[in-house]
């Protein structure tokens, strides 16, 4: 990719303010936070564009409370106004930056997502077992704690290599420390920043893996990556020279106990899904987040609204694998909840 300069003015454009200011608040009208600011939208804005255009921009601090669906992590949280500079940043480098990625990075960019990662792998898995006829192997592999442990100097001087400008480098900057998890090091989960800037500097490990392993059936979610072959000793010996490339170049290393080659035929663990030759079973703690979100709205901890938009996204995805039986029953809870719904309204 082609070294860029001089794209900060572009940043504070006002189409790409405007635009960024869409994309933050979109799902979210009805949030305090989104009403409180557009109470005074417009000063708030032209606020916003005249910080960025004098470099006195500064992010308020992250909130951060603990999520645990479908696992626990902690996840930090800007203010509405810092997301609509989030958004005006990736507006403008994403593109610019994804240019450069293999086209089996699947996280986080527009015509990708885990869905499209469960197609690749089925292709892969198709390929190198010549359809179930060859013993074959894949690799899954996790780093650990990698939102954590990503380097502030490695990222910025991968960045700096390809984006020439030193003031977006700087908001870059100011964005990193104020979500950093220790000096220089970490970023926040939950930040639109975060996930672009993951691939980012995981895009090095890619290029590794392709160019220099010549690794055919490679493919990377986020932080989770596999590869598959038909020799397990030639996993065995790629792990290991990943490893030492993530350490020796990266700052960070392969998750000891998730990072495992296994037979094709035991089934993959892969986005949600544990993936067999026939047949796909959506993993358990899946099955249990819809079923806590139910619980909870019966409680009377989450609004009915709230429940159904999880619902539909949830369902979307789990059609994907075996689950008819599954998402029958959840469907016929959900109807039955729509019905007490109704009826409340009706006699009230």
């Amino acid at each position: 990719m082609k070294t860029k300069k001089y794209l900060y003015h572009t940043i504070y454009d006002f189409n790409n303010i405007i635009l960024a200011w869409r994309k933050a608040r979109k799902g979210k009208t009805k949030r305090d936070y989104v009403v409180e600011f557009e109470e005074n939208f417009e000063e708030n804005l032209r606020q916003l564009r005249l910080e960025l255009m004098s470099l006195s921009y500064k992010p308020k601090p992250l909130e951060t409370f603990i999520l645990r669906d479908p696992k626990t992590r902690k996840i930090s949280r800007a203010e509405f106004k810092d997301r609509i500079v989030h958004h005006a940043l990736c507006n403008i480098i994403a593109p610019l930056m994804e240019k450069s990625f293999i086209y089996d990075s699947h996280a986080n960019q527009i015509g990708k997502g885990n869905l499209k990662a469960i197609e690749r792998f089925d292709k892969f898995r198709r390929k190198v077992s010549k359809n179930n006829t060859r013993k074959s192997f894949v690799l899954k592999a996790d780093i650990k704690h990698y939102f954590q442990e990503v380097n502030h100097k490695i990222l910025l001087d991968i960045l700096e290599k390809k984006l020439k400008d030193e003031n977006l480098i700087n908001l870059i900057k100011k964005i990193l420390i104020n979500g950093q998890v220790s000096e220089g090091v970490g970023m926040p989960l939950g930040n639109l920043t975060s996930q672009f800037l993951a691939n980012v500097y995981l895009n090095e490990l890619d290029y590794f893996v392709k160019h220099k392993l010549k690794a055919r059936y490679y493919i990377r979610y986020v932080d989770d990556f596999i590869i598959l072959h038909k020799d397990k000793n030639q996993l065995k010996t790629w792990k290991k020279e990943i490893n030492n490339f993530l350490q020796k170049n990266l700052d960070i290393e392969l998750h000891k106990d998730k990072s495992r080659i296994i037979s094709l035929s035991r089934g993959t663990d892969f986005v949600g899904f544990r993936n067999f030759y026939h047949y796909k079973l959506l993993r358990k703690r899946n099955c249990r987040s819809i079923c806590a979100k139910i619980e909870k709205h019966k409680q009377g901890n989450i609004p009915f609204e709230q429940l159904l938009e999880s619902f539909q996204g949830w369902n979307a995805y789990a059609k994907w694998g075996n689950t008819y039986k599954f998402r029958k029953r959840i469907f016929r809870e959900i109807n039955q909840l729509i019905n007490n719904n109704v009826e409340t309204k009706f006699n009230s």
